[in-house]
């Protein structure tokens, strides 16, 4: 985030609430997370050389305080970064959520609690991409049926909201900084090039091992997305990549309005709502992160890792990077025959997307590498659909008569081979 101009100056506000306690054991400690965010050079946090000013609340007791601080915070014309670390409840009277401070009680929230509302008004006057929230909370018992009642907190529309709301049950932590915010923290100290807040989020989500439940923001709902309905393979024809897993939701899943909770909803309604919207590249990394954390809990040839591994193909094709969707769906294909029936549909689903998407692909050189691996797949399979493999055979013969073989100019036939009339009916 980069805002110019002489008198412009930023402002980082690290907000400490009440620590998160359940049976005696502590789920998030705000003071630990304030301190370790408080030794990042402002620059990191806000990703912006601009002058900048911080301010820390810790153990703060009146709401009105805090309202002082978010209210100066605000009124700075540059970058804002506002964190908020602690417990979520709410009111027994009005049931408002409210971020709790030192103190706070479930009899004294209404007066020395800080209410959720009160961010978006404060924030609501700022220019569209200069603020962003950061949020690593707890909800407790009072808070979290609201959540999931109004599919997470209330949205602050100026704001670029990112973070993790963990639910009742989590297990403690300890008076350490807590799992989201120390990758969080890892990701800046990592990468030679400051990745945006939406990537370092990603990469902290798929790190931190969060608990069953937990609820990660944004929402599909704060990007204006919907998740997509769930999607079966064509039955004729390989017109397009077929999703062996696309991106379903599933049963139980979130409705367009409702967020991804880990592992029992995930985010893939979300994902596909940012490649739906032209955002290919943040989708892809999401999808490759999620990948990476899966595979680190179940296994890198489990089910639940090919599909992610799916996923990012399907990703691949929307962006119409072909190579790398080609190349996905092929090893998809080539993992499924060593892990489980070779006759299995997720097999043959694999097969016919890499097929397709090897069919969209214009380079010579990457046309007979991902052919010769699409022809091993191919033959791999229980019952080889001959057309299919004639279709690749014929390709790779125009290609290999083409000038282009020998440096020439490449017989623009050899990119364009569709299946012959009779062989509308291939599905690899």
């Amino acid at each position: 985030m980069q805002i110019e101009g002489p008198h412009r100056r930023g402002h980082v506000l690290l907000v400490a609430g009440d620590a998160a306690v359940r049976r005696g054991a502590v789920q998030v400690a705000p003071s630990a997370n304030l301190a370790a965010l408080g030794v990042i050079p402002v620059a990191g946090l806000l990703n912006s050389e601009v002058p900048s000013d911080t301010t820390y609340l810790d153990g703060v007791r009146d709401p009105n305080t805090v309202l002082t601080r978010l209210r100066t915070a605000a009124a700075t014309p540059g970058p804002l970064l506002v964190h908020l670390s602690g417990r979520l409840t709410a009111d027994r009277r009005a049931h408002r959520l409210h971020l709790a401070l030192a103190g706070t009680t479930h009899a004294s929230v209404r007066w020395t609690a800080l209410p959720w509302e009160w961010l978006g008004v404060e924030l609501r006057g700022r220019p569209a991409g200069s603020t962003t929230v950061l949020l690593d909370l707890v909800a407790d018992k009072a808070a979290w049926p609201l959540l999931q009642e109004y599919a997470g907190p209330p949205a602050i529309p100026t704001a670029e909201v990112y973070g993790v709301i963990r639910p009742p049950g989590a297990a403690g932590g300890g008076n350490t900084v807590s799992g989201w915010t120390r990758h969080w923290i890892d990701q800046l100290h990592s990468n030679p090039t400051r990745p945006d807040h939406l990537r370092l989020h990603a990469l902290a989500v798929a790190a931190a091992a969060l608990p069953p439940g937990s609820l990660v923001l944004p929402t599909a709902r704060d990007l204006g997305g919907h998740p997509a309905r769930p999607r079966q393979a064509p039955a004729a024809g390989p017109r397009r990549c077929a999703p062996a897993a696309g991106f379903p939701v599933p049963a139980g899943g979130p409705s367009p309005a409702v967020g991804f909770p880990v592992p029992a909803r995930d985010p893939r309604g979300h994902i596909h709502a940012l490649a739906a919207s032209g955002r290919h590249a943040e989708a892809a990394d999401l999808a490759r992160g999620w990948e990476q954390h899966v595979r680190r809990v179940h296994g890198f040839t489990s089910g639940e890792a090919l599909a992610w591994l799916e996923i990012r193909a399907d990703l691949a094709r929307m962006a119409d990077d072909f190579p790398a969707a080609t190349r996905l769906w092929t090893t998809a294909g080539r993992t499924r025959l060593t892990r489980g029936p070779a006759d299995a549909p997720e097999v043959r689903a694999a097969a016919t997307g890499a097929l397709y998407c090897w069919t969209r692909l214009k380079d010579p050189g990457t046309i007979t590498g991902a052919g010769l691996e699409l022809l091993h797949l191919l033959t791999s399979l229980p019952t080889p659909d001959p057309r299919n493999l004639r279709l690749v055979h014929r390709r790779m013969e125009l290609l290999n008569r083409s000038p282009g073989a020998h440096g020439g100019a490449v017989d623009p036939r050899a990119a364009e081979v569709r299946p012959d009339p009779g062989e509308e009916g291939a599905t690899g």
